[in-house]
């Protein structure tokens, strides 16, 4: 997005200038407003070519492949410089680029090895697809359904607690039963409510957010990633705390210093207060949103379970997997629950058209 920026284009020099894109397409303030924004990929690759030319143009996908190959997104700077080296575009010696990386002190290694991957993804892409595809299929084996819905009840008793996740446990069975009886090889119905059921349960508030931060694994990364002394700050729009723009009324952050880990923390261990009458989140329009969501969809599989029929199994696929259309925090969130109940409107009457028609005849 920035390469192709008029910014960036006012310094290109067609026929001079010689561009190494990466094609990951990261998050814009546009896509957190609207998370189905057509980027138009191929109108930005047309755009460089034309600004640059054809030779002197190279699109790959440093991050994605240097993530694979290194197990690090932050490898891809070295990945690409390595690339632009092979191709003959950096005034530098091999000796001088290699010792360099060694002054800056920085995962030496991983940047030198991210930096040989370059150089050779540019002379020879096809031998590091064939390791891309070796690694994958090595790193990411197929669950089945069983091992999917296991994962998540587990997840859902750190999230809350074990009565929390078995609710999610009897819901599921109750469809994987009902699916099976009328149509034994199928389990679309069962997948999509054991992903969509999952993704309404965990809803991020306050009390999940402070559990991953003080989880371990938020302190692990840190570790993996800087050295030294380092300061964090947070930036937070806490429904109790925070104002409201005069302009939308909607929420604005404020920063919060390193000390927040602190309350983080304490917030954790009072998560059983979730959804209690004591909950002193519990009383905002998003979280009663979130919760009626979940009550919603329970009821919902408790109405249709009870008459289902292996006709309506793909429409009520569809119904089961509305909730994957509700993204986002805040109004951006209410604004795609609004969207996922005028879709879920449509499809209840499609299946009320269904029932009626099977019933005349």
């Amino acid at each position: 997005m920035v390469a192709a920026s008029e910014t960036a284009l006012n310094r290109v020099d067609r026929g001079v200038t010689r561009a190494f894109v990466n094609a990951d397409l990261q998050p814009t303030a546009s896509f957190v407003q609207n998370p189905d924004l057509d980027f138009e990929m191929g109108a930005i690759q047309t755009t460089l070519r034309d600004a640059v030319g054809e030779r002197n143009l190279d699109i790959l996908d440093a991050t994605g492949i240097a993530s694979t190959l290194m197990g690090d997104s932050i490898a891809t700077n070295s990945f690409m410089l390595g690339f632009a080296f092979q191709k003959g575009a950096i005034p530098l010696s091999l000796e001088a680029i290699l010792r360099a990386i060694e002054i800056n002190g920085a995962a030496i290694e991983m940047n030198k090895q991210a930096f040989t991957w370059g150089r050779l993804a540019a002379h020879d892409m096809g031998r590091v697809r064939s390791v891309l595809q070796f690694r994958a299929r090595a790193a990411s084996p197929t669950r089945t359904l069983d091992e999917q819905v296991a994962y998540r009840a587990t997840f859902l008793g750190e999230y809350q607690d074990q009565a929390y996740a078995d609710r999610y446990l009897a819901a599921v069975d109750k469809v994987r039963k009902a699916e099976a009886a009328v149509s034994p090889a199928s389990s679309e119905l069962t997948e999509a409510v054991a992903k969509n059921l999952f993704k309404l349960m965990a809803y991020k508030d306050e009390y999940e957010v402070a559990r991953l931060y003080t989880d371990g694994s938020f302190a692990k990364k840190l570790a993996d990633k800087f050295d030294g002394d380092f300061r964090l700050k947070f930036h937070l729009a806490p429904p109790i705390f925070a104002g409201r723009d005069k302009r939308t009324g909607h929420l604005r952050k404020k920063e919060f210093g390193g000390w927040m880990i602190h309350a983080f923390r304490l917030l954790a261990k009072l998560k059983f207060l979730r959804g209690t009458a004591y909950d002193p989140f519990g009383r905002s329009t998003e979280r009663k949103a979130e919760r009626k969501l979940i009550e919603d969809y329970l009821a919902m599989i408790e109405q249709r379970m009870a008459t289902l029929k292996p006709e309506r199994i793909p429409l009520l696929a569809r119904l089961a997997r509305v909730p994957e259309t509700i993204r986002g925090y805040g109004h951006v969130k209410d604004e795609n629950i609004a969207k996922a109940m005028a879709e879920k409107a449509r499809l209840e009457a499609e299946l009320e058209n269904i029932h009626f028609a099977a019933a005349a005849e």
